[in-house]
């Protein structure tokens, strides 16, 4: 009984540890890589864009009050 048991315990193990490997495999290719550096310059590209309009906008709204507080025209 206790044979069995320890052998049940060691496939599983095994099991376990192979689909763990093979998890980190996967990850690790190349192409897994290159997906996730392509996501990242692409969620990078988005956050200076949205940057880039905050920048604008809040430049424009200080231009106004400078504008309006010199008493210069639009």
């Amino acid at each position: 009984m206790r044979r069995v048991f320890w052998f049940t315990v060691g496939v599983g193990v095994t099991v376990f540890v192979a689909v763990k490997v093979r998890g980190y495999l996967n990850a690790a290719s190349p192409e897994a890589i290159g997906r996730r550096l392509t996501d990242s310059a692409a969620g990078i590209g988005d956050s200076v864009k949205d940057f880039a309009d905050r920048v604008r906008a809040a430049s424009a709204e200080r231009e106004a009050e400078l504008r309006d507080t010199l008493g210069l025209p639009d």
